[in-house]
């Protein structure tokens, strides 16, 4: 599978995750909190390169994509890179292009031992929004449909098992990213052509 294609198959399993939360949050009415990113302010994110690959793509498309590879060199904090406080999307800068463990995170489900799904959330959603979390605990537990995070990480799987194979602290995984975008294109005779 060609680069491009491995982009455009990452963002349609995004788009079907982004569709299936968009049904959980309607019928859940659970929802962040304007401007909180407490979870992007984590410093132990972890992340696989291929969720990031569809960021890394469109800034090379941009002409950004050396300039956020200083940046990744220059930045200290272990908190996510893209992570700015001063936004009120949560804060993050490529919204659209987050990675995968940013959009399941708080509005999804894991498989616990006995293979019941187990309803996954922040605290601030727990307790600023505990009625609506324990209606929506009770939904999940009675069959209501709601994302599970392995099925996902699955479908990651299934467009390139070597890249969605290892985690990596979440800025890793973006530098990562970029560079393999970075080494595909400087095999190109003219950049994006043969993506």
């Amino acid at each position: 599978m060609l680069l491009g294609q491995k982009v455009q198959a990452v963002e349609e399993v995004f788009a079907l995750l982004d569709l299936e939360i968009s049904t959980f949050q309607g019928w859940s009415k659970l929802s962040c909190k304007t401007g909180c990113g407490r979870c992007c302010q984590k410093p132990d994110v972890e992340a696989t390169v291929l969720e990031f690959l569809p960021f890394a793509y469109r800034a090379f498309l941009a002409g950004e994509a050396f300039e956020w590879l200083e940046r990744l060199r220059q930045h200290e904090n272990p908190v996510c890179i893209l992570f700015s406080p001063s936004l009120t999307n949560g804060g993050c800068q490529q919204y659209v292009h987050r990675g995968l463990i940013c959009r399941l995170f708080g509005f999804s489900a894991r498989l616990n031992k006995h293979s019941r799904k187990e309803l996954v959330s922040c605290q601030t959603i727990k307790h600023e929004q505990a009625e609506k979390w324990q209606a929506a605990v009770e939904e999940v537990d009675n069959g209501r449909a709601v994302p599970v995070m392995s099925q996902y990480y699955m479908r990651l799987h299934a467009v390139d098992a070597d890249l969605a194979r290892y985690f990596f602290p979440v800025n890793d995984a973006i530098r990562r990213a970029i560079e393999l975008v970075l080494h595909h294109f400087s095999y190109q005779d003219d950049g994006a052509s043969a993506a």
